[in-house]
């Protein structure tokens, strides 16, 4: 008999075979049972409490997922799924871990039958394919122009949210700031940068109802001497700058030896010399308004207040993109380069209000923005940054309608009838892939079994109902009305999801079920060696004492 031969380390720990399968995909189950309370309209809030005492309350799929703290490798994964849908279409994040969680519940069957992991995952993927062809056939395309239909379907979108209860309010705002912000690139396509150009503004105090979208931009800036300068400017010529209005100090250290008593006034009088040129070449264009985003000394300000301009000074990069995008300025980063071209004229006023404590500045009724800012005012903080979670749902909802003027029906009615037009096509798949494709068939009415457990209603009553009458193919927009877990026609309740939502939720939740399927080892235990972008680790100061009490890993 030979000696057994150690090919691995005695620290790593590896498990192979069935073994991870059923670890992942109970690890997945997890993941997905989390959060599946938080589907549609009758959801529940999840509190998370962070490690510094903050709170989380959120029903966000991905709000939540992007707290936990999570061990297992394959769970990591489905967070990183959540992650992809919020940054690709910014809506579905719960649906689609749901719908990869039940993916791969059902493969588990499979695997126990000894079926091999690609044979699935090519089962899978024919799947994939047919319920992205039922879904254009599904589809209907709208007028992105029409509010009304726009409305609809981003009221749908954040109806399961916690803000469904203030009704059109966030429905209306999202709408009124992607619509601001939308940009023609031609062939009748538009762009909408929802990341750079809308700016979400919180303020505590006051209340729901007082938000608004601004025709313009706002800022967390008081004016430089608010003594001396107008706070309340109608139709101000705005000139926006990038560089800094006080004296350039040298790079490095630089010294300067003065002999006579006078060079020191000479160098005084220089640098405000140099000041006042800058300032003058500025005033040549007459402006009411200058904003900078480095500094302005008291000597600038002086010549400008004495000229009846507002200054303000050390404006974020950001902000001062907004401004020049809504009023139609141009940032000028030399004085000396400025043109009539540069000045913003768009603006129609320009106003300093106190809000609560804080004073803001408001750049509005601007002629055409192609910025804006939400202002959101609420009761409480955490109130506010759920607002705000939602708000960023509802606009990418619009922006996905404004690219891509397709709907499907929501409330699971889609899920439903992919579900249905697979289970058809099963019968006419040869071979061994037939069952597990019938069996990703059977997944996608995970969501509206989700749906109709979070309505409290009977489940399997509301299931066979809805599958009886998806078999026969008379209505494909018969789903779930989720606030009252009745059955009824989409069409009618206005409950849409954008096409292209759904798309990518089922492409990401079938392409990550197979990925996870794909994995038959897992060997743990690896000594880190700082992997290069794996991310800073908490550097360890090891002493001689424990040294010895490293910890063995169980067999």
């Amino acid at each position: 008999m030979h000696a057994p031969v150690l090919v691995l380390k005695d620290s790593l720990k590896r498990e192979s075979g069935t073994k991870v399968h059923h670890a992942n995909i109970q690890a997945s189950k997890a993941v997905a049972d989390i959060i599946r309370t938080t589907l549609g309209p009758r959801s529940m809030l999840k509190m998370l409490l962070d490690a510094s005492g903050g709170i989380v309350v959120t029903n966000d799929g991905n709000a939540i997922l992007r707290e936990l703290d999570i061990a297992h490798p394959a769970a990591k994964s489905m967070i990183e799924l959540s992650r992809t849908q919020d940054e690709e279409v910014g809506d579905g994040t719960t649906s689609v871990i749901i719908l990869a969680g039940e993916m791969l519940h059902v493969a588990e069957a499979f695997i126990e039958k000894k079926y091999h992991p690609t044979v699935i995952c090519r089962a899978y993927n024919k799947a994939l394919e047919d319920a992205i062809a039922v879904l254009d056939k599904i589809a209907l395309a709208i007028d992105p122009q029409d509010r009304a239909t726009m409305l609809g379907l981003v009221k749908s979108c954040i109806g399961t949210k916690f803000t469904s209860q203030f009704g059109d309010l966030i429905a209306d705002l999202a709408i009124d700031a992607t619509t601001t912000v939308g940009v023609d690139i031609g062939q009748g396509l538009r762009d909408v940068d929802i990341k750079n150009y809308i700016k979400v503004e919180k303020v505590p105090g006051g209340q729901l109802e007082d938000s608004r979208v601004l025709k313009g931009v706002m800022f967390n800036k008081d004016v430089v001497a608010p003594g001396k300068m107008r706070r309340k400017i109608v139709n101000p010529r705005i000139i926006l700058l990038d560089s800094p209005l006080e004296y350039k100090k040298g790079e490095n250290q630089t010294n300067a030896e003065l002999l006579k008593e006078e060079d020191w006034n000479l160098l005084l009088r220089m640098e405000e010399e140099y000041i006042e040129e800058i300032c003058m070449q500025i005033l040549k264009f007459k402006p009411d308004l200058v904003i900078t985003e480095k500094g302005l000394s008291d000597l600038a300000c002086h010549y400008f207040s004495k000229h009846g301009v507002t200054a303000i000074r050390r404006l974020r990069k950001t902000d001062n993109n907004r401004i020049a995008r809504a009023c139609g300025a141009v940032i000028v980063n030399r004085p000396d380069e400025l043109q009539e071209s540069d000045v913003g004229t768009g603006a129609g006023l320009f106003e300093v209000k106190k809000i609560g404590d804080e004073f803001f500045a408001f750049i509005v009724d601007c002629k055409d923005p192609k910025a804006c800012t939400v202002l959101l005012r609420g009761a409480s903080k955490d109130l506010l940054n759920e607002v705000e979670r939602n708000l960023q749902d509802a606009m990418s909802v619009a922006r996905n309608i404004i690219k891509n003027p397709k709907l499907v029906p929501g409330g699971g009615a889609t899920e439903l009838t992919v579900s249905a037009t697979l289970k058809q096509k099963s019968s006419s798949i040869e071979g061994i892939e037939k069952w597990p494709y019938e069996a990703a068939a059977i997944a996608f009415e995970a969501i509206p079994r989700t749906l109709a457990q979070n309505c409290g209603v009977n489940v399997i009553r509301t299931m066979t109902a809805l599958q009886g009458k998806h078999a026969n193919g008379e209505n494909a927009w018969i789903g779930i009305d989720g606030n009252t877990g009745s059955i009824t026609d989409m069409k009618e309740g206005q409950i849409w999801d954008a096409y292209n939502v759904k798309a990518q939720t089922f492409k990401t939740a079938i392409e990550a079920a197979c990925m996870l399927l794909r994995i038959d080892d897992i060997v743990s235990g690896i000594k880190k060696k700082q992997a290069p972008g794996a991310g800073p680790s908490k550097p360890k100061v090891e002493t001689e004492a424990d040294a010895d009490g490293e910890q063995i890993l169980p067999d």
